[in-house]
């Protein structure tokens, strides 16, 4: 129940505003975190599903860390998942809606953003 309530009130300055809404995996102790820390105004949904972008977007993080069965400590992981996100973000092709690119475009530009991330390498 107290870290739940860390989480929401470490949320909330960030935001600095309650949400509309708020879902979760429906843990017991999220509703009365929410109502306590957020106000009884604030829709709490619970259902997997509407995680499932989230879910999705740390698949690749998973994918790292399973071999590596986890990480040593929080310091770690921090590092990890930083600089995991920067590389990722680095060569994530981007596109238009309805945009449609060959795929031979698509290698070349990994190739030169690929060449790009080698010569940052090398300098640093």
């Amino acid at each position: 129940m107290e870290a739940a309530q860390r989480f929401f009130k470490q949320a909330l300055q960030t935001i600095g505003r309650a949400p509309e809404q708020v879902i979760t995996d429906g843990q017991n102790s999220y509703p009365r975190a929410i109502r306590e820390t957020l106000g009884s105004e604030v829709l709490h949904q619970t259902n997997k599903y509407f995680n499932n972008i989230l879910e999705q977007d740390h698949r690749g993080i998973k994918q790292r860390y399973y071999p590596m069965r986890g990480f040593g400590n929080f310091t770690s992981a921090a590092r990890f998942c930083r600089v995991f996100d920067e590389v990722r973000q680095f060569f994530r092709f981007r596109t238009m809606i309805g945009q449609s690119v060959s795929l031979a475009l698509q290698r070349d530009l990994f190739r030169q953003y690929f060449n790009a991330f080698t010569t940052l390498i090398v300098r640093a």
